[in-house]
């Protein structure tokens, strides 16, 4: 009986197997630097508010603490969003008349809020708690990137699960003297994390990596 498959068929089906291989491999590693590229994540895309509110200008330009805004920041699961009041404290006098602060007049004067948009915006089935993390000695700006250069919010992170725990894992990396917490314009010293294993002993800083810590 002839042969029916010419003898380079054994070549032709190793190399179509190992492509097989090879594509379905690559696929999964670009599946998987897509999910935390921006174009996922809408990292470094501005949001667009109803008041085009600049950080950069109030904190870099006028040396506003984020916790003037933020009043709940530490004491609150929500950094909290300041009511129109907190604006009027001083657009009652600056640039009172402009016509570009009309919907903050407005909002205070028929005592309705704002509707501005979330940009830091977890999954409903994620906890997380802002004075936990501003009190262990979590700064601002290490998840919020630097406010005091933007014009317009953006998120700087992914602020998915292996960027938190990235975190939770060493939080020597990441952790700042309290006092610096709200500092935007902090460095990390060169003895990062010898600095940083002293503040997790000093503040008692637990390595929490269940699942329960963040999805209850």
């Amino acid at each position: 009986m002839s042969q029916i498959f010419h003898p380079s068929a054994n070549s032709i089906a190793r190399i179509m197997l190992a492509g097989l291989i090879i594509l379905v491999a690559s696929s999964g590693i670009l599946l998987y630097y897509v999910g935390k590229s921006p174009y996922v994540t809408r990292a470094y895309e501005a949001r667009q508010q109803p008041i085009q509110f600049s950080h950069a200008r109030h904190v870099a330009g006028n040396g506003i603490d984020c916790r003037y805004c933020h009043t709940a920041v530490e004491k609150s699961a929500t950094a909290g969003i300041p009511p129109t009041k907190t604006c009027m404290n001083c657009h009652a006098q600056i640039h009172a008349s402009s016509p570009y602060l009309e919907p903050v007049r407005a909002s205070y004067a028929n005592d309705v809020s704002i509707q501005w948009v979330r940009v830091h915006d977890l999954p409903d089935y994620v906890y997380f708690n802002h004075s936990i993390h501003v009190n262990k000695g979590v700064g601002c700006t290490t998840c919020h990137g630097r406010v005091d250069q933007m014009p317009l919010m953006w998120t700087v992170n992914t602020l998915q699960m292996e960027w938190c725990l990235d975190c939770h894992r060493t939080p020597e990396k990441y952790l700042r003297p309290r006092s610096a917490v709200f500092t935007v314009d902090y460095q990390s010293p060169a003895d990062q994390l010898a600095l940083g294993s002293r503040l997790v002993t000093e503040y008692q800083v637990k390595r929490l990596t269940s699942c329960s810590t963040c999805h209850r």
